[in-house]
């Protein structure tokens, strides 16, 4: 599957983004999807995912309240609708698939497939 993230930018701090990231290539619904950020200097973390299955979903606690993963199975997109941003959040945000689990795994080593990152910027 070809992963392609979009919709980074630079925003204020308090503002909202929403990325997306279309998938291709098998059918979207049979991998849970990922998103992860690396920040300069930091390693890769896990934000959310969102399984094929029963669409569960997890966020690191960083993000908990602020940040809600999506789906959108006809359109093979999935999103991250960001809000209340902080400086903190700034880093190249990446989506990754892994084939169907049902488990919200956290692990970017257990993820397969990446998209080529897209960056977000908050502005104090």
């Amino acid at each position: 599957v070809q992963l392609q993230a979009s919709g980074g930018g630079l925003v204020q701090a308090r503002g909202s983004l929403r990325l997306s990231c279309a998938a291709s290539g098998r059918p979207f619904s049979t991998y849970d999807m990922g998103w992860f950020r690396q920040a300069p200097g930091k390693e890769r973390e896990f934000v959310a995912v969102i399984t094929w299955i029963y669409a569960k979903m997890a966020y690191a606690d960083s993000v908990k309240g602020r940040f809600t993963i999506s789906r959108d199975v006809a359109k093979n997109t999935v999103y991250l609708h960001m809000n209340i941003l902080k400086p903190e959040d700034t880093a190249v945000y990446y989506c990754a698939a892994r084939a169907k689990t049902g488990i919200t795994e956290v692990q970017a080593g257990a993820y397969e497939y990446w998209g080529q990152g897209t960056l977000v910027t908050v502005s104090s």
